[in-house]
């Protein structure tokens, strides 16, 4: 994850920089946790595999209250709360106030169809850091990518009524080709909604979005759409908004970053530059950890082909501290051996090989990220066609 407001702010001097661990290092990982795999939405991208049935030998209440002792015994700080949908889990709040109660950050990942005048009062008491409210488009994109008319208008109701109880709330959006277009608009939603955050996520084929990888945005409007959310979020710093932009699963938006600050910025270049060696991009496996409806933990929450163990036989520490499996320890490289360009990019040490599960989807796991959008003259590889075989 790029926190980009939080860079260039700490350029402008609002801010220090942000907390960095490099990738490998030994330290108790953001969590995401998928509370269950029932969801009342069949999202084109879901890499859950979602659906709106019950699945079996999900972790029950009791074991669910002994994962979070778990965590907490490991030193986890930050707790993300998913799905599925997580408002259809029953026990949700109680969950979540005995995490509070633990000290965690907690924080509640929802598609937002399910937030209405009969649960926001439990909402707003659960007192939840953050809720982020997954908006994929405008609403006739909205609703054909999550698969159900009227989905877009509930969201955007649950939205509404989290602020105006004054729950901080962020926008999540999925970049594709059928909605980046639209960029501009779903960033206006901000300022329509008083949304604080605004988080893009570029596609990662896992899932069903293995399977609509077809629907990936191309390089140049993933290129587009970060120089737009660049430009915002210096705008909203320079008017001194606390608006928050962040992306996810395409660490080469760092480096777009640094170019974008080089053409704009050109005396915080340095500065920057150091800061994104500090944070050493991609972090599955080491700063990221995903446990699963079932209590498979996985490097992240599109490693659901891959589990290092689960917690309800070993503690998470054990699996993820103590004695981390192979994939762990490959993963927690840095850089990582990959293969193809990234092997020659100037940037390895800042990506850190960008995404893998994209690299798996093409059949090479330490192969080079198809999602990459920067060029070889970008990222200093003499491209083969300007290479001369002479024969003797």
């Amino acid at each position: 994850m790029l926190r980009i407001s939080h860079y260039l702010r700490a350029l402008a001097g609002q801010s220090p920089p942000p907390r960095t661990s490099l990738p490998g290092s030994k330290q108790a990982p953001v969590v995401i946790w998928n509370l269950l795999r029932r969801c009342n939405l069949t999202c084109k991208h879901c890499y859950a595999t979602s659906a709106d049935s019950v699945f079996r030998d999900e972790l029950d209440t009791a074991a669910a209250l002994a994962v979070i002792d778990d965590l907490h015994e490991a030193g986890v700080k930050v707790l993300i709360l998913s799905g599925g949908e997580p408002l259809l889990r029953d026990d949700l709040f109680q969950l979540s106030a005995y995490a509070r109660a633990r000290g965690f950050f907690v924080a509640l990942s929802t598609n937002g169809t399910l937030i209405s005048e009969s649960n926001i009062e439990q909402i707003a008491a659960a007192n939840f850091d953050y809720v982020g409210v997954s908006i994929d488009g405008l609403e006739e994109t909205h609703d054909a990518f999550r698969q159900l008319v009227g989905s877009y208008a509930s969201s955007m109701h649950g939205i509404a009524l989290c602020r105006q109880r004054g729950i901080r709330v962020g926008l999540r959006t999925t970049l594709t080709q059928e909605n980046h277009a639209q960029l501009p608009q779903l960033l206006d939603l901000m300022r329509e909604y008083d949304v604080q955050k605004f988080y893009l996520s570029h596609l990662n084929y896992s899932g069903r979005g293995k399977r609509s990888r077809q629907l990936d945005a191309h390089q140049q409007m993933s290129r587009d759409a970060m120089t737009l959310i660049f430009e915002r979020a210096w705008a909203d710093i320079q008017a001194g908004s606390l608006s928050d932009f962040v992306s996810g699963n395409n660490d080469a938006d760092a480096i777009l970053l640094l170019q974008w600050v080089h053409r704009h910025l050109p005396e915080h270049y340095p500065q920057l530059e150091h800061m994104l060696h500090a944070w050493g991009g991609n972090a599955s496996g080491s700063g990221i950890a995903n446990i699963d409806n079932t209590g498979e933990v996985h490097p992240d929450t599109y490693w659901w082909q891959h589990s290092v163990g689960n917690v309800r036989k070993t503690p998470f520490r054990t699996l993820w501290l103590d004695e981390p499996d192979p994939l762990l320890q490959q993963l927690r490289q840095h850089p990582r051996a990959i293969g193809g360009r990234c092997s020659q990019c100037r940037w390895l040490d800042i990506c850190n090989g960008n995404t893998r599960t994209r690299a798996w989807a093409e059949g090479d796991l330490w192969g080079q990220d198809p999602g990459c959008y920067l060029s070889d003259e970008e990222i200093g590889v003499r491209p083969q066609s300007n290479l001369i075989c002479v024969q003797s």
